[in-house]
């Protein structure tokens, strides 16, 4: 089977009695189930679709509750509107048993007194140009097709990282790909938990929870590459928990997350 492209998965929304289903394939998978960004990525769509005059999102929670693959179902739920404000859940399910939940909050924008930015990227960060690609030929997990990602600091997955800290340049390949918030999930997960580059032998990992905060709505959806640091704070008791960042070619914050991942090894 051929690969899907991004806007081709989005564009095979079929509808059903309670949301959409779409046939997802092993190119996108991570393992046994679905890579993570694009079970968000069509949670978010699902939610989108399902409630069309939505303001930008703001915040995304998300959890992988169990695998999922093949054809998935979608469902979105309104939680509550305001003036402002909107929050909307939206599950996938797979074989009848939920493998992605998530909680969606949409803002729009309001006139205030504060400002405050966040942390640009470091300045001393390679280009993406002058970067190596992060996978080698034929090496890596299946969704990686999709994606051109170039390492630009930091170490490759088990290769014994006194400092599980990673950073990765990270662009979709699909050129239809589109300027919206469920592209950039989609590719906002791509680095492996950096806990994987303290690593000394392969082992199993699986991520658990995501949280997303979305720093500038406007910025984080054009296309373009986009920076991606993963640093794993702490590996214990078979659990990681990672700080993650996002930023554009020009060094603006766009993203502030958290991961916590179980590491079976």
């Amino acid at each position: 089977m051929s690969p899907t492209p991004f806007s081709n998965l989005l564009a095979a929304f079929s509808p059903t009695e309670t949301g959409w289903s779409v046939a997802v394939g092993e190119d996108w998978r991570q393992g046994r189930t679905l890579y993570g960004g694009i079970s968000a990525a069509l949670c978010l769509a699902a939610a989108e679709k399902a409630f069309p005059d939505l303001p930008p999102l703001r915040s995304a929670q998300v959890s992988f509750v169990g695998p999922a693959a093949g054809q998935v179902e979608l469902r979105a739920e309104l939680l509550r509107r305001g003036k402002s404000a909107a929050f909307v859940s939206a599950d996938l399910v797979s074989d009848g048993q939920i493998g992605t939940r998530s909680v969606f909050c949409f803002g729009a924008a309001r006139p205030s007194a504060y400002a405050r930015a966040a942390e640009p990227a470091p300045a001393d960060i390679p280009r993406p140009d002058a970067c190596e690609s992060f996978f080698p030929p034929g090496i890596g997990p299946a969704f990686r097709q999709h994606f051109d990602m170039r390492l630009a600091r930091g170490q490759r997955p088990v290769s014994g990282a006194a400092v599980p800290d990673m950073w990765l340049w990270v662009r979709h390949l699909d050129p239809a790909a589109p300027a919206n918030a469920a592209a950039l999930l989609a590719l906002a997960d791509a680095p492996p938990p950096a806990a994987m580059s303290a690593f000394t032998a392969p082992a199993i990992i699986s991520s658990m929870t995501w949280m997303v905060d979305i720093l500038d709505a406007e910025a984080a959806i054009r296309p373009g590459w986009k920076l991606l640091r993963s640093n794993a704070e702490t590996i214990a008791e078979g659990y990681s928990a990672q700080a993650m960042a996002i930023w554009d070619e020009d060094g603006g914050a766009l993203v502030a997350g958290r991961q916590s991942v179980a590491v079976f090894g």
